[in-house]
């Protein structure tokens, strides 16, 4: 049997493991250096509520994606927020049925995320509909249509992230929308972004595709196949959050013979003859005959006997590290004026985006709207995430839990979305890496992706394993790419790095699915 080594215990690991034993003939070790699956797609308990770590819209363009997640876990439930399966613990139990096999149900959700700018929600991505007329007043209104109109004409050359917005917004849209949010999100003015992450991200958003979508919901021909991937309108969530799925596979797993470590952080990595021999995690070693690794490419270049140069690069890889802060309160101040069918009546939103450079917050979950199941008294309290980006090692980093906290509490009273003693629970997780960055020596990837390309038996996989900036679909696509070209005797890389470069990739792969 082929013995394969999978670094890393996330989507994109456990997705490559799963795939070797479904299709047998191989010896799987899968080294975790946490105690947890899932990586940034785990799902954290404390006290009864769940929180999810960063939110994770189960949604693809890749049929295969989506029947991947489907087989494991069957689509459950209605798309509305009021159904009579809430507040049941354990709504799909029949007469003579697995409960356990009934808990493990994806179920269909709406989506519904805003951006709260100046004390009023915008759609998320912003449309020029009576809303945003009436938030924004007539006067901007007109400033933003004459600066869209204008961008159309008189397109900056996109060699960074700030000209790519402004050629698809307009200068003042931008300005307003994307600008502060952006430097709060990466530390870093937009200008010295690359627009390869705005490439990644945002692909075929702009103003028209906005209009676009908004014709077809008119005329009432927009589905989620037809939609940009930021504008679907249903997704599906695991009943108990994402970590519920990785941790059912994690399961599948160890069912099927493989083994999954944990507690083994890679520090060293044994080349040979432009091979991977060995791997060691302390005094432990793991020979194989294919690695797989999904390890910060940093961390991984570091363990090797690299040349100063590639080290060079490797090292100035930039990352924005993350902190969640979860607070289970009693009420939120903001009012419902949308969707007056959900749960306790609060406002629907999965998301709200914090636009306001008053405020260090960046994102608020609301963890009731993903699912019920997440929140121990989904009706009588609402659990929420405040999302906060930092640098590892910064002032907010090393802030202890409860100063932390406090300073959510004070931001979030700030703008009048929670009030005086309104906090019954807290809990607080702080994720290393959580977002692979595109500035300073990423210019140079190039150099480093050919070096670890010229080890025939290594494959980089997922987010920090490709220093890209992937959505979980794209994370455990390149995973099976990298089981397929193994078990097709394929050397080439270029499947493996080409998931998620393009916008066309996702639909030719989706139109071709029936030759996969």
């Amino acid at each position: 049997m082929k013995k394969i080594v999978i670094i890393g215990g996330g989507p994109a690991g456990l997705t490559a493991a799963y795939e070797f034993l479904k299709k047998g003939g191989y010896e799987v070790t899968v080294l975790e250096a946490s105690d947890t699956l899932g990586g940034i797609s785990r799902t954290v308990q404390h006290n009864g509520n769940r929180m999810d770590i960063g939110g994770h819209r189960f949604f693809s363009k890749d049929e295969r994606i989506m029947n991947w997640w489907s087989e494991l876990m069957p689509v459950q439930g209605k798309p509305s927020f009021d159904d009579k399966v809430l507040g049941h613990k354990k709504p799909f139990e029949k007469n003579g049925s697995d409960p356990e096999r009934e808990d493990n149900v994806m179920l269909l959700r709406n989506r519904t995320s805003r951006i709260y700018y100046k004390n009023a929600f915008f759609d998320y991505p912003v449309t020029m509909n009576m809303n945003t007329i009436t938030n924004m007043g007539l006067f901007t209104t007109l400033r933003a249509g004459t600066s869209y109109l204008y961008s159309c004409a008189h397109k900056l050359p996109e060699n960074n992230l700030e000209n790519f917005y402004i050629n698809r917004f307009g200068r003042v849209l931008y300005s307003m929308f994307f600008e502060g949010y952006t430097e709060k999100l990466w530390g870093r003015h937009p200008r010295e972004i690359s627009a390869d992450w705005g490439a990644q991200r945002v692909k075929g958003l702009s103003m028209i595709a906005i209009i676009k979508d908004m014709i077809s919901k008119i005329l009432g021909t927009k589905t989620n196949d037809s939609a940009e991937t930021s504008l679907i309108e249903q997704f599906w969530y695991p009943k108990y959050g994402p970590g519920q799925l990785w941790e059912l596979v994690g399961k599948y797993i160890t069912e099927m013979g493989g083994r999954i470590l944990f507690g083994r952080e890679v520090t060293e990595i044994k080349t040979e003859s432009g091979r991977i021999t060995s791997v060691r995690c302390g005094e432990e070693e793991f020979p194989a005959d294919e690695f797989i690794s999904s390890m910060p490419i940093k961390d991984l270049v570091n363990g090797m006997s690299a040349p100063d140069d590639i080290k060079r690069i490797a090292n100035g890889l930039p990352y924005r590290d993350f902190v969640t802060v979860g607070l289970l309160v009693k009420e939120l101040k903001l009012k419902n004026k949308t969707d007056k069918r959900t749960l306790g009546n609060i406002v629907p939103d999965c998301w709200i985006y914090v636009q306001d450079k008053g405020v260090k917050l960046g994102r608020i979950q609301i963890f009731n709207n993903w699912s019920p199941y997440m929140v121990a008294d989904p009706v009588g309290t609402v659990w929420i995430g405040l999302e906060y980006f930092c640098d590892e090692g910064d002032d907010f980093w090393n802030m202890s839990e409860k100063e932390c906290v406090a300073f959510a509490v004070k931001e979030l009273r700030k703008m009048g979305i929670i009030g005086k003693n309104a906090v019954l629970d807290y809990h607080r997780e702080k994720v290393k890496k959580a977002y692979p960055a595109y500035f300073d020596t990423y210019s140079e990837f190039d150099k480093v992706r050919k070096y670890l390309d010229s080890f025939a038996n290594l494959w980089c996989v997922g987010r920090n394993g490709q220093h890209r900036y992937n959505n979980m679909d794209h994370s455990m696509m390149t995973a099976i790419e990298a089981v397929r070209a193994i078990e097709n005797g394929n050397a080439s890389k270029s499947a493996v790095w080409n998931v998620n470069t393009e916008k066309e990739y996702h639909e030719q792969r989706a139109d071709n699915r029936t030759n996969n």
